[in-house]
């Protein structure tokens, strides 16, 4: 004579502790394929294009201050971008 439903008490496969372990895989399932998304859809950007982009004038400045032009073209390529 068997009292109190057997193997499963009652609540066949789904106990309500497997809910909420179903709940919590599903949750993380989800959450990793929305990291994983993220990740290759900024694959390949550098720090600075994903904050914003440099201005013209932060451009010009670091050429100049590279070397790259003289003060001359420095000023009139300000002159312009101004």
């Amino acid at each position: 004579m068997m009292h109190g439903g057997g193997m499963m008490d009652g609540w066949g496969m789904m106990n309500p502790v497997m809910w909420i372990f179903m709940l919590l895989f599903w949750g993380f399932a989800i959450f990793g394929l929305i990291c994983a998304f993220r990740e290759l859809a900024n694959r390949g950007k550098s720090g600075k294009e994903k904050e914003a982009q440099e201005s013209s004038l932060d451009i010009l400045k670091k050429r100049y201050a590279r070397g790259e032009i003289g003060k001359e073209e420095f000023e009139r390529m300000r002159k312009d971008l101004e």
